[in-house]
């Protein structure tokens, strides 16, 4: 038994020996590489606590070598370094803004290292090779062990028989981990540590599939990941393709490469999560240099609305009246773009060079043009790119400023290898980008700035047709927690028709929100959303301008962005800054509350105007009623105010 014992001790002596740390520039967060039983385990530790237990992390090439600790050069040794960046962030939650880390990079051998980043927000992960021909992953290792009952936040495929086929649009299932569906979860997701909560996300995604986790046994979070397509086929309608056969490995490489960051985000206060910059940081830099061609801004859209017009004089539908008509409102409210959305080419077809003659599309552009307003063209993502660079061309020299990509669907390697040939094609030719159908941002953003918005979001569509169930007030304040962590979200509010939780009911033709209007006006400033839509028909806003006005006034971009107050899954509260004014926004879930505002972010010694939409008195039973009033503010000033049930409000402070 001592013999034992002693060999006990001697084994617990060698891996605290072997075991390598690295520590935030705070200090509060520590990352421990071990290696244990043929893999490295990460295990992370926060002010004392353990959120992250020991977890395997490994790649596992395709001739069955798993590159792990049992790789690891013998002599070498790992160094730390520090850094510290200043990152400039067009059309991101602020300007620029300042990241700290500590770097540890481990040598494993076959050519390969890990490299660990300590940030204080969270720690990221990577494998970097260096080596040369090609170069097979067959599976990648991430078990997260998390430990039983702790709570997460998952949003799960909606697509059992195949789970890496779908549109990435689905609510949270918040439950303890042990209780979680055996699905596939898309990222990000969130796990409550006790003393902090880690959200899993990724960034510099490149020549290789998405990440996606599954509950697995003893409360473990484990990744999965779509396999490498190797033949394609179409659906008829939209002639959109999609994964016929797959291969045994999940990506395939030449050359020297990096491996995605894999990225626990730690959050010791829910409202330091949707301001979490980690995604963006550790994406590769801008590769297109100048931004100033691209611009921002809200946009009229038709499809949600179904091209609903009232009182005209012309029949309303795919048609160049209609678009006319959408025009002359986006002019009169200095809206710089309208979206012509699916039906301006025929989707079966397979080729978006042949506008539908009832839309005359060169005469629509001039008239645009002539009113100072940009015209964004729908397309599917496979049809875009299998005649990319004659389409970008034609269309750029027509005048068009932008595309709006639909049904990617999928995620594997070669799903995200076609988003970067768009982002690139579509950047040289001066052309912005709005993602549907697609997986959540991976920092690509960064690179290919003009990519001003990301779907991937349960958003204002599923409205149309959703179930009650599925409760978006509660989901809208959820997201932000989660979601909004990757990037911005294109989730298209702006609906004029509002439902209380009573009378609420889902519509395809003239569809619904869930919640009051002030609700919906807050999404505006609540979510990071540079290119937005006014979902609703125009006719509905102008039946009222001052509301429209108010929502069409607000910026899509800020210099500063604050979480003031915020639960996940109950209420959030967000500031933003843009040319020394601030604006606040809050929603609520379907519970009424007061919330007490307080504004020490305003300059000292200056008084702001402050404009209030607030939901009405009677929103609880009306919830398109609201109410607008002006009041003075200044850094000392406390405000109350009381949201209605699945309400919002907003604030316009000037100075």
């Amino acid at each position: 038994m001592k013999k034992l014992l002693s060999l006990f001790s001697l084994l617990i002596m060698v891996l605290a020996a072997s075991a390598q740390q690295v520590s935030s520039p705070d200090g509060m967060l520590t990352a421990v590489i071990t290696p244990s039983q043929g893999v490295n385990k990460l295990h992370i530790i926060y002010n004392g606590h353990t959120l992250l237990h020991p977890s395997p992390i490994s790649l596992t090439l395709g001739d069955g070598t798993v590159i792990g600790s049992s790789n690891r050069q013998t002599g070498s040794k790992a160094k730390v370094t520090s850094h510290r960046e200043t990152i400039v962030s067009p059309f991101y939650r602020q300007k620029s803004f300042t990241e700290q880390y500590n770097e540890l990079v481990v040598p494993l051998g076959k050519g390969f290292s890990l490299q660990i980043r300590a940030y204080n927000e969270g720690i990221a992960y990577r494998f970097v090779s260096r080596r040369k021909g090609e170069t097979i992953i067959k599976a990648e290792t991430a078990d997260y062990n998390f430990r039983p009952h702790r709570a997460s936040w998952l949003a799960y495929t909606t697509s059992p028989q195949r789970p890496f086929a779908m549109a990435f649009q689905n609510v949270y299932d918040q439950t303890p981990l042990d209780s979680a569906k055996n699905l596939p979860a898309f990222l990000p997701a969130t796990v409550d540590c006790g003393t902090a909560k880690i959200t899993l996300l990724e960034s510099d995604l490149v020549s290789y599939p998405n990440m996606w986790v599954k509950a697995a046994e003893d409360s473990l979070l484990r990744a999965v990941f779509a396999p490498y397509p190797t033949r394609m086929t179409y659906y008829p309608y939209r002639h959109m393709s999609h994964v016929a056969e797959t291969a045994g490995y999940i990506a395939k490489s030449k050359g020297p490469r990096t491996y995605p960051w894999r990225i626990l985000a730690v959050s010791a206060h829910d409202t330091d999560m949707p301001v979490n910059n980690l995604v963006y940081a550790l994406a590769r830099p801008n590769k297109i240099g100048d931004t100033s061609w691209i611009k921002p801004g809200k946009v009229a859209w038709d499809w949600w609305n179904d091209w609903n017009l009232k009182g005209v004089d012309f029949k309303t539908g795919i048609n160049y009246d209609t678009y006319k008509y959408y025009i002359d409102f986006a002019a009169s409210h200095h809206l710089p773009y309208i979206i012509l959305d699916e039906g301006w080419y025929d989707s079966k077809a397979g080729t978006i060079l042949k506008p539908i003659d009832a839309i005359r599309l060169p005469e629509l552009i001039a008239y645009a043009k002539s009113k100072n307003v940009g015209i964004v063209l729908w397309a599917v993502f496979n049809v875009m790119d299998e005649n990319l660079e004659t389409i970008c061309q034609h269309y750029a020299d027509m005048g068009i400023k932008g595309f709006k990509v639909d049904f990617m669907d999928r995620d594997d390697q070669t799903a995200v290898e076609m988003v970067e040939r768009l982002a690139a094609c579509t950047a040289k030719h001066h052309l912005i980008l709005d993602l549907h159908g697609i997986y959540k941002p991976v920092g690509l953003n960064r690179t290919y700035p003009n990519i001003l918005n990301y779907e991937s979001v349960f958003g204002m569509e599923e409205s149309r047709w959703t179930d009650a169930k599925n409760d978006m007030p509660r989901y809208d304040v959820t997201f932000p927690f989660i979601r909004m962590m990757a990037g911005q979200v294109d989730f298209t509010p702006g609906a004029m028709r509002n439902g209380t939780r009573q009378d609420w009911h889902a519509c395809y033709t003239k569809p619904i929100s869930m919640g009051t209007r002030c609700h919906q006006a807050a999404c505006y400033i609540v979510q990071d959303s540079p290119f937005t839509m006014l979902a609703d028909s125009p006719t509905n806003y102008e039946a009222d301008e001052t509301y429209t006005r108010f929502i069409a006034s607000l910026p899509t971009v800020f210099d500063k962005t604050l979480v003031l107050q915020g639960k996940i899954g109950e209420y959030i509260v967000t500031a933003r800054e843009k040319d020394g004014n601030w604006y606040v926004g809050g929603q609520t879930n379907w519970d009424r509350r007061e919330v007490t505002l307080s504004f020490p972010f305003l300059q000292e010694g200056v008084t702001y105007q402050a404009q209030i939409l607030q939901d009405g008195i009677n929103a609880n039973h009306d919830a398109e009623d609201y109410s607008i009033s002006t009041t003075d503010i200044h850094k000392g000033s406390s405000l109350r105010q009381t949201l209605a049930e699945g309400g919002g409000f907003v604030i316009k402070l000037t100075r």
